[in-house]
């Protein structure tokens, strides 16, 4: 809907302060997309990808400057159809990036990254944030919203049920944490004191570990319900609930309040977005074709989409694309 590909049954979007439908043509024309699913047009270089993204938005990058900034300095003149799958995804985040974009959206940018390749990635959204474009961030390696994000969205079954800081989604769970504790041998006699502690949550143990999802509150109590069991405590750590426990206690649980609808925090001024979206079923668009004068002909015959994943290519780099 933010690209205008799918029309809300009601009501409406509004992009940088643009009709997301009604002036579609200029919110293209201030965004950069990473689609997952990214498509080359494999006789062409990379090089090529990036001077069409630049005559497109009518741009003055220099294209050596994005190829390098990308991970791809030396592999512009390669053909794009030659290119793994990881260098395919740093050809389209290099094109998504051209002209400076108010919004960026990148949907699984890390996909088909090594680790160097998604630590590049996300030194990149950072910069992009600190320059101050707005970014949409996408993905299904929660590690990697929780290393870049200001602010979380977490979506179940259509609905938003949290939108939050990371340490705000941690307060509205409760403020749990993992507390893990090192221990001689532990058996599950020795936690019944530890389970019936109020602000304890869970406990486990393989034997020689204890694990305690806990209130930061008494962690030393849990530690001396241990100590009172003669359980000889080695070492212990404690650890902030994850991104993924925080999700899953939103999406299995209803809601971090149960199944009340949970309050969403306003956003504020200044905020930089990043979203997270569940899995879902692929949007379909109608069979159509597609053309663009600044592109060379033969393109057209490979623009019969199918799938919206392949069709974000032309309509995020060109202004003058039909859809």
């Amino acid at each position: 809907m933010v690209l205008d590909f799918v029309r809300p049954t009601d009501g409406d979007v509004r992009v940088l302060g643009n009709d997301a439908q009604r002036d579609s043509t200029i919110v293209r024309d201030r965004i950069g997309v990473l689609p997952e699913g990214f498509g080359v047009y494999e006789r062409l270089s990379g090089r090529k990808h990036i001077d069409f993204a630049i005559e497109s938005k009518d741009a003055a990058d220099d294209p050596d400057a994005i190829l390098e900034r990308v991970g791809l300095a030396g592999d512009g003149d390669r053909k794009a159809g030659e290119y793994s799958t990881g260098m395919k995804q740093r050809l389209a985040l290099g094109m998504a990036l051209i002209d400076d974009p108010d919004l960026l959206i990148l949907d699984e940018p890390s996909s088909g990254l090594d680790p160097a390749g998604a630590k590049d990635m996300r030194e990149i959204v950072k910069q992009e944030a600190e320059r101050g474009a707005t970014v949409f961030f996408s993905s299904h390696v929660l590690g990697q919203v929780e290393a870049v994000c200001d602010r979380v969205g977490i979506l179940r079954d259509g609905q938003l049920v949290a939108q939050d800081s990371i340490e705000g989604l941690r307060t509205a769970v409760g403020g749990s944490e993992t507390l893990t504790v090192t221990v001689d041998a532990a058996s599950q006699d020795d936690l019944e004191p530890v389970r019936a502690m109020d602000g304890v949550s869970r406990v486990n143990t393989d034997g020689g570990t204890v694990t305690v999802s806990c209130d930061g509150n008494v962690k030393t109590d849990v530690i001396d319900a241990l100590e009172e069991r003669d359980v000889s405590v080695k070492n212990f750590q404690t650890e902030e609930a994850s991104l993924e426990e925080l999700f899953l206690a939103y999406t299995e649980n209803g809601s971090a309040a149960g199944d009340a609808d949970p309050t969403l925090a306003a956003p504020q001024e200044g905020d930089r977005w990043v979203s997270y979206r569940l899995p879902g079923k692929t949007l379909k668009m109608q069979s159509g074709r597609a053309g663009c004068s600044a592109w060379p002909r033969c393109l057209s015959d490979w623009c019969h989409w199918q799938h919206i994943s392949s069709a974000r290519l032309l309509v995020t780099l060109s202004r003058r694309t039909h859809s």
